[in-house]
């Protein structure tokens, strides 16, 4: 069976950037062990917006410049670019929470094999969940899981409330 790691957003402007947490910060040893550890190939999602963010749909309901493309906040927090550096990993770059793109991708790479996802970043409650409903709808007889303590939310409490939705949506939330 293949496994695929997915990172979610690991970017600067996420952990300690513009729109970071302490909490975002406090997963990082953990974000950084599951990438040197994880036995399998592993997708790297990008938030990505442009100069004309705060025009968008998104940047009128989140006035908060953060990840424009070609800023170092866009970029991978150093830490996990670090545990990155000597593993082979597609980069996906997103418009938006979700990614479409990520379930072609991960079929492409499956093939006729049985596969498992898991999925750790940021953040729980807005990008995490985005894609993890999207990969289960996508692919609903494999496993996709969510390790709870490598994700971080908005808050602590909407963390907790991404959490609950994704186990109702039969998406396996580990530690």
């Amino acid at each position: 069976m293949k496994k695929f790691l997915v990172v979610v957003d690991m970017q600067k402007d996420f952990v300690d950037g513009s729109l970071g947490t302490k909490e975002a910060v406090a997963i990082l040893p953990f974000v950084v062990e599951k990438i040197k550890s994880f036995d399998g190939e592993i997708f790297v999602t990008y938030d990505t917006h442009f100069e004309d963010y705060l025009k968008s749909a998104e940047g009128r309901k989140l006035p908060v410049e953060h990840c424009i493309k070609g800023t170092a906040g866009w970029g991978l927090n150093a830490l996990v670019a670090e545990a990155l550096s000597d593993r082979a990993y597609t980069p996906v770059e997103k418009l938006t929470f979700g990614s479409v793109e990520l379930p072609r991708l991960i079929a492409k790479s499956a093939g006729d094999e049985a596969f498992a996802v898991e999925l750790v970043g940021l953040c729980t409650d807005i990008c995490v969940v985005s894609n993890a409903l999207i990969l289960k709808a996508s692919f609903p007889e494999m496993e996709v899981s969510v390790s709870a303590s490598c994700c971080a939310g908005v808050t602590p409490e909407s963390h907790k409330a991404a959490l609950s939705v994704m186990k109702m949506c039969q998406i396996n939330v580990t530690e």
